[in-house]
């Protein structure tokens, strides 16, 4: 309603400085004058139809500013619906910052479809965080109904409402890799001291804190012999490395799969130089208040993707080839590794 005021308005400006316009024009005193005058006119009426045209365009451009600035002052709200349903329950999928929202929606967004189109009793959303710190939040506050946690967010989310109900497979290519560049010079761990070292996050755990370890059980003190420059992602830890702003980067095998299918001419550049001992791979959980049936229905079509042509093209987008079932006690191994980091290297917020 105020928008249309707000065009009443400037239309009734305009339409009141086009008659104020057209009143002054010189009168016609003679007939010696008519050419004159015509030219007069003539000229008074382009300038009239300057202005005028002016202001149209500036009412006309109006709305389009308005609606531009905001656009550019509304914060971006990552998110993804696969379709929308009506008078049926909602529910939020949280995936944790492997890649950029971008990427994540389209390595993830398909699946989401998929679940969505085979369970028509629910509405499913996929939500992206910007970074580490935000899905932590929403994680701990228990926002999402279901999420899929590395492995150190699936251990903490035990104390905040949630249960495990699976996790993904190939729990070799859950490991830590450190990246440099084939002409850095760098052979040995003790070539880091003094240099500094990328990483996605603080508590990234294949990415971050199990290299981390690897350094430490090989002789360098993380905290005082090197810089942690924590980057927000697997793929600007990759990229820092192939600028020169690092010494070395840290990420885990799927992002360096992805980066180097994508990318081989860049990716020839730089060489997997260490990477530590493998622990369980991501978890899925759902929050325990949520109903059985549907976990279990959600559970089942994720864990059968596996076995149809159309999820296995969804499986290699990630790439892994298959979410398999789990509970709270498949992460005991992973309790242990942080209890052990904490104890030597650095303490966890």
């Amino acid at each position: 309603m105020l928008e249309i005021l707000r065009r009443y308005s400037f239309i009734t400006l305009l339409l009141m400085l086009s008659f104020v316009v057209f009143a002054d024009a010189p009168p016609m005193e003679a007939v010696a004058d008519q050419v004159k005058s015509a030219q007069l006119l003539n000229e008074n009426a382009e300038s009239q139809e300057n202005v005028i045209t002016k202001w149209w365009k500036l009412l006309l451009d109006l709305p389009l500013l308005a609606g531009s600035n905001k656009q550019s002052e509304d914060a971006y709200e990552p998110g993804f619906s696969a379709q929308s349903k009506s008078n049926v329950t909602k529910y939020v999928i949280g995936i944790h910052p492997l890649h950029n929202p971008k990427r994540l929606f389209e390595v993830y967004g398909p699946i989401v479809d998929f679940i969505n189109t085979n369970m028509p009793e629910a509405d499913f959303t996929l939500e992206a965080s910007r970074n580490y710190e935000e899905f932590d939040k929403k994680l701990y506050s228990g926002h999402f109904d279901f999420a899929m946690p590395n492995p150190y967010q699936t251990v903490n989310s035990l104390k905040h409402g949630y249960r495990v109900f699976g996790k993904m497979a190939d729990d070799d290519d859950f490991r830590g890799i450190i990246l440099v560049r084939r002409d850095s010079g760098i052979n040995t761990v003790a070539d880091l001291k003094g240099k500094v070292v990328s990483y996605p996050a603080p508590t990234a755990l294949a990415a971050t804190m199990m290299p981390q370890y690897y350094l430490h059980t090989h002789g360098l003190d993380v905290n005082r012999d090197i810089e942690n420059r924590y980057v927000g992602s697997q793929e600007s830890s990759i990229i820092n490395v192939l600028r020169g702003h690092v010494a070395a980067g840290a990420t885990w095998p799927v992002p360096w799969k992805t980066f180097s299918k994508e990318n081989p001419q860049l990716a020839s550049q730089l060489e997997i130089k260490w990477q530590t001992e493998p622990l369980q791979n991501n978890g899925w959980v759902v929050r325990k208040d949520l109903p059985k049936a549907l976990a279990d229905k959600f559970a089942t079509l994720l864990f059968n993707l596996d076995q149809h042509q159309q999820g296995r093209e969804m499986l290699a987008r990630i790439p892994v080839t298959r979410f398999e079932p789990a509970n709270d006690d498949s992460y005991g191994p992973v309790q242990a590794f942080i209890a052990t980091f904490i104890k030597t290297v650095r303490p966890l917020e």
